[in-house]
């Protein structure tokens, strides 16, 4: 399950876990500010602070590639 550019291999499952993990955080976090459970909106917090910073390195690297 891995796709080609630039003669290097992308592995899609570290775009599908940041995505997966922005998903996730965002039904923890909505599910801990309605259900008045702050530990699951912080996980929630966290895991949508995660999926940000890997979709962000995922992007900061490919340019920086093609320069």
């Amino acid at each position: 399950m891995a796709a080609y550019a630039d003669d290097k291999p992308v592995l899609l499952i570290k775009k599908f876990g940041a995505v997966a993990s922005l998903v996730l955080g965002l039904l923890l976090t909505a599910t801990g500010l309605n259900g008045g459970y702050p530990i699951l909106t912080t996980i929630g917090v966290l895991l949508l602070a995660l999926g940000a910073i890997l979709l962000v390195l995922k992007i900061v690297r490919r340019n920086r590639g093609g320069q």
